[in-house]
């Protein structure tokens, strides 16, 4: 015979030349060691991930002449026979061209004659989901209770399209996808035993086109090699599999970030006329920016990659650009890729996208870490100053710089608390509801954190409700900075609104207010109260009810209704 594709040559004759399917591979060598197999089997997966394959296995393991045993000798006369179709006692049946009732009946029919030189007649039904209704109620009495001597395999790369009747009768196993680091192992020993030459880098390649298919891989594979010359390179893995070299996506990245139109459509221009699928290309480019948000998340998960390797160009590209800019690119690739399916000129689609992310704006965002590095340096200042302070440095300094002329210059204006406000929320508080917000603080901090407000929820670390009423509280901060930072923002206001209406039942209106301004506003408050006392008691004398409530409470969370 002449040549034979590499999937055929390198088919696996035993269980443990079966790839990434070691949850099916075990239970079926122990059924056989124990000698429980079952009259009929469900596999049922993608395609090339070694179903057929499985079967065939199968049949020779429980017609093999050194059996009960978990794998299949491939030395006696039945595996041999088995292996090159000779012996009549395995059928495969393609349900794609044998669909109907007349051909199910005839299966029937002749299960009852015995095997002719094997212990068992092994059906293998290879695409069964293609069989007619009519079929599978032909199939489903037999199926239930074939004869002793029989064993049914069923075969399908969708399962539901197969009635639950039919299920129902076998044992069903699921062949998952085979992992990109599996497919390059089982090339390898393949390349390493025929004595091939290919770049460790364009195996990489091919299993992640394969995706997740074996018999795809070794295509791709076989592929390669007839396109090469001497070795198998990088560049022709990527012309047999159309895929685009990491180089060109990540310079297409670079421009994208550096907001350069020119460069981008030349990438673009020149990966097109080197043949790339427009279709392929875009898919390429989503799963490069997954693997960035995968790599800035976990960077451990390596093996997830598809589509990047891990050098210095990616790993500096992967630093700067933020989280919130890769869910808006994947999202405008992923929409682009949608409307691609629908056009004659995917180019046209693909440019415009690359425009459009070129022009917008980036988004600016605090990092954690970014706020933990503000906060500690002015901690770390803070504490210099007064260690300046306590040295009588601090006074010389200032006393040499009065002397030296002074020039003139903007200096930022500093955080004012909202003085009325918060004299208004003082006139309403009470005990009650401060007591309430202190005790659910810790739940507002956790609430906080998990809405992705990690970096202004470090702000409230040293913060502190400082009065409360049944519609808003006041919050002290102990920095001007901190309080300014989380003043200003109203995402942040509008946030802690909710949640303080989460864990309180009231939605309380927040009011900043720095330590350094809250004696001040506090003093001036009670004094307010104080005059007020004063002019009241002068016109009416004090009921000895409110006199006593006063002494027991306070001005301060003293409130007199008519």
């Amino acid at each position: 015979m002449g040549y034979q594709a590499l999937y055929r040559v390198w088919r696996p004759q035993q269980f443990i030349d079966v790839v990434g399917q070691e949850h099916v591979t075990k239970t079926l060598q122990n059924a056989l060691l124990q000698q429980k197999v079952s009259h009929a089997y469900l596999f049922s997966g993608p395609r090339g991930t070694g179903k057929t394959s499985a079967a065939k296995i199968l049949a020779k393991a429980v017609n093999c002449e050194k059996s009960p045993t978990n794998e299949p000798c491939n030395e006696c006369a039945s595996c041999r026979g088995i292996t090159d179709g000779s012996i009549q006692d395995v059928i495969e049946i393609d349900a794609a061209s044998n669909n109907g009732v007349e051909e199910i009946r005839d299966i029937r029919d002749k299960v009852k004659y015995a095997p002719n030189s094997g212990t068992y007649k092994v059906y293998i039904i290879d695409e069964v989901h293609m069989l007619s209704q009519g079929a599978f109620n032909a199939l489903l009495k037999t199926l239930e209770e074939p004869p002793q001597h029989v064993i049914f395999i069923l075969a399908t790369t969708e399962p539901h399209k197969i009635p639950l009747t039919i299920i129902s009768r076998t044992q069903r196993f699921d062949f998952k996808r085979i992992q990109p680091q599996d497919i390059i192992g089982r090339m390898s020993q393949i390349i390493s035993e025929s004595g091939i030459t290919v770049d460790e880098q364009a195996l990489h390649i091919i299993a992640r086109a394969a995706e997740g298919g074996m018999r795809d891989a070794l295509s791709l594979l076989d592929q390669a090699i007839s396109f090469s010359s001497d070795e198998v390179s990088v560049e022709d893995a990527l012309t047999v599999t159309g895929s685009v070299s990491h180089v060109f996506l990540g310079k297409l990245a670079r421009a994208i970030y550096d907001k350069n139109v020119a460069d981008a459509l030349e990438v673009l221009d020149e990966l097109l006329a080197m043949g790339k699928d427009p279709a392929r290309f875009i898919e390429d480019m989503i799963f490069f920016f997954r693997d960035m948000l995968l790599y800035q998340a976990a960077p451990g998960m390596a093996n997830s990659f598809e589509r990047v390797l891990i050098d210095p160009q990616f790993k500096e590209l992967a630093e700067v650009i933020s989280n919130r800019d890769i869910y808006g690119i994947i999202e405008s690739f992923n929409k682009t890729q949608q409307e691609m399916r629908w056009t004659n000129h995917p180019r046209i689609f693909l440019e415009v996208a690359l425009v459009k992310l070129c022009n917008q704006e980036r988004e600016s965002a605090v990092s954690d870490v970014q706020v933990r590095q503000l906060t500690s340096k002015i901690e770390e200042l803070e504490k210099q100053l007064k260690e300046l302070k306590e040295r009588g440095i601090g006074q010389a300094v200032t006393a040499q710089a009065e002397k030296q002329p002074q020039t003139p210059r903007t200096v930022k204006k500093s955080y004012k608390a909202p003085v009325g406000k918060i004299t208004q929320v003082l006139r309403q508080a009470t005990k009650q509801d401060l007591t309430l917000v202190k005790s659910r603080w810790g739940e507002v901090l956790e609430q906080l954190g998990q809405q992705n407000l990690k970096s202004l929820a470090a702000l409230l670390n040293e913060a502190e409700p400082v009065a409360a009423s049944s519609q808003a509280f006041v919050l002290k901060f102990k920095y001007d900075i901190h309080c300014q930072m989380a003043m200003e923002n109203t995402r942040f206001i509008e946030a802690m609104a909710s949640i303080m209406e989460n864990v309180t039942s009231h939605r309380l209106e927040m009011s900043g207010v720095p330590e350094s301004q809250w004696q001040s506003i506090r003093e001036g408050f009670l004094s307010t109260q104080q005059l007020d006392g004063q002019q009241e008691t002068e016109t009416k004398e004090e009921d000895p009810f409110i006199a006593e409530a006063r002494k027991l409470v306070g001005d301060e969370l003293l409130e007199i209704k008519e």
